[in-house]
């Protein structure tokens, strides 16, 4: 209830005044027949043309003749390109009022932070779905996908030229996303594209002329281009790229908004791009040098079998510490040169040390050095080199072939465990070769031995992280020597290969599937003959060397 001073008489002239004033619209209407009695300045430039007298149902605005007619108390309404609110209050039992109030501002507020909220959203989860892969494929793919989806009708990146080809990548609405590559010289052809991989700021998107796009950027089943829109792609010291959008419709535009937009993503997936291209840059230049540090491919060989096998401490390299290599017979040199090393550590550094011994042997090789000297050279280069290095360990046998059937081994080792010879009666034997530590002291004392090994012997070179994995029951025990001797008995008889394999599969089983050094194997098995038939019941093959062997001469001796 309004209140008033006592005796002081307000006229109806006062009243029609106040309300004239009056910021917010107005409606005076009649109770008895719903006509509108006043309208104040205010309602009238919300509803031009109402005029007093009418009836609110027939009033220019549906919402409001709807909720006088249904005797609702309040409406909503957009009307011409505002956003009102209706409010009925009755004044007396004659008469009630209508307020409409202008919601637009608020309104357009409310919806510039949705939008904003929006964008915010579709920023955050582009940044986590552009940085969940170093992939650059895939990369690629996730950044059309994700611009067709929510910044325009389609999106094209187009790579800079390599080698005078550009490849591309298009996402269109109902398609499988599409890649290709394509000449230097149409760059040109697209609008803005030439400038923004040259490194120039874009171009808007109102000065592009999309009638011009050709004909390849899109195909024809995508409709008419409406609107264009070339965004670069931010890369390391240079574009990673561009990221072409198109709308179609003769009417589609890119707003500044969606301008700003588009660059702000094309921001997040230029560094996703380059981020994945500089990862696969690494990873090519890592494959090309771990190449060269990889386990050599094993030659054929006559007379004998070569098998090798390696496995690096860790599971995300293929290379390490631990070594072998091979270098096959020559003109120059007759004899296989066999060499299994271990350098102290493991990882990179270990393998680079690897690549440096593994250079020395192979010119050791090529002047026809014996491995003694091939321990002393490489003792030498190591010791002399200026830096303080990490030593090796290092075992190297030059393999030939004998009368009967036999190999024999000439072995030297520089600190290394002794290898191991399994007798055709699965006797296991130590070869008695020994030597200092290789890089330590500027002289190394070498004591050579040679092997000799009958059809189906083989001879183990192997690194200690074989007898030193732990595991076991309590996890911690050594496989040791005792165990590893014990399984190259059970193996008599059997190729290198299929050795190896067994011996490696019980280190396995012993750690469990836990952690271990770096291993590496090397067997080399004389090759088992066929006996031959000979008339009267093909009696076998009865040499001199078997004869001899059976009397207990194993012909392994140390070497003066």
């Amino acid at each position: 209830m309004a209140s008033r001073v006592p005796g002081a008489v307000v006229t109806p002239l006062l009243l029609e005044a106040a309300f004239a004033v009056a910021t917010e619209a107005v409606l005076l209407c009649s109770a008895a027949d719903q006509t509108i009695l006043l309208a104040n300045p205010a309602a009238l430039d919300v509803l031009p043309g109402l005029r007093p007298g009418d009836q609110l149902h027939a009033v220019p605005l549906p919402e409001l003749a709807a909720a006088a007619t249904g005797g609702a108390d309040s409406f909503r309404s957009e009307h011409q390109g505002r956003f009102l609110y209706g409010l009925r209050r009755p004044l007396d039992d004659d008469h009630y009022a209508w307020f409409l109030r202008d919601h637009t501002d608020e309104h357009e507020r409310t919806a510039a932070l949705e939008a904003e909220r929006a964008r915010a959203a579709f920023l955050a989860d582009a940044g986590r779905r552009l940085s969940a892969s170093l992939h650059l494929r895939r990369v690629r793919r996730t950044t059309v996908q994700l611009a067709a989806e929510h910044l325009a009708d389609a999106a094209v990146i187009i790579l800079p030229p390599d080698k005078r080809q550009s490849g591309w990548t298009r996402a269109l609405p109902g398609h499988t996303i599409e890649e290709g590559s394509l000449g230097e010289h149409r760059l040109a052809e697209v609008p803005g594209l030439r400038e923004v991989i040259d490194g120039f700021p874009p171009i808007p998107s109102r000065w592009l002329d999309a009638a011009q796009a050709p004909d390849w950027l899109f195909p024809a089943a995508f409709g008419p281009i409406g609107a264009l829109l070339v965004t670069p792609l931010p890369g390391n010291a240079e574009p990673a790229g561009a990221l072409i959008l198109a709308k179609t419709g003769e009417r589609a535009t890119f707003s500044s908004e969606d301008e700003a937009l588009a660059r702000v993503f094309a921001g997040r997936a230029g560094a996703a791009l380059a981020a994945a291209t500089l990862y696969q840059e690494q990873v090519d230049t890592a494959a090309v040098l771990q190449a060269d540090l990889l386990p050599p491919d094993l030659p054929e060989t006559d007379g004998f079998e070569l098998a090798g096998s390696y496995q690096a401490a860790r599971e995300t390299m293929q290379i390490g510490g631990d070594f072998y290599e091979v270098f096959g017979p020559s003109e120059a040199s007759p004899d296989t040169v066999v060499a299994l090393g271990d350098v102290c550590g493991t990882g990179p550094e270990a393998a680079v040390m690897t690549g440096k011994v593994r250079q020395t042997l192979r010119a050791l090789r090529l002047v026809k050095a014996g491995p003694e000297t091939m321990l002393r050279v490489l003792n030498q280069a190591l010791t002399e080199s200026g830096r303080r290095q990490r030593f090796v360990t290092l075992v190297i046998g030059s393999v030939t072939r004998a009368e009967h059937g036999r190999v024999r081994l000439e072995l030297a080792s520089g600190g290394h465990p002794p290898p191991l010879v399994l007798r055709a009666d699965g006797t296991v034997e130590e070869v008695p070769a020994s030597g200092t530590l290789i890089g330590v002291m500027p002289r190394t004392t070498v004591r050579p031995a040679t092997v000799a090994l009958a059809p189906g012997e083989l001879c183990l070179l192997y690194s200690d992280g074989l007898t030193e994995a732990r595991g076991g029951p309590a996890g911690a025990e050594q496989f040791g020597e005792t165990r590893l001797r014990r399984a190259l008995a059970e193996c008599a008889g059997l190729p290198g290969a299929v050795t190896l394999e067994r011996l490696r599969q019980l280190v396995s089983d012993w750690v469990h599937g836990g952690t271990s050094d770096d291993i590496a194997m090397l067997a080399i098995r004389a090759q088992t003959r066929p006996p031959l038939s000979l008339r009267g019941g093909g009696a076998r093959n009865q040499s001199p060397y078997l004869i001899t062997a059976r009397t207990g001469d194993r012909r392994v001796r140390p070497r003066a």
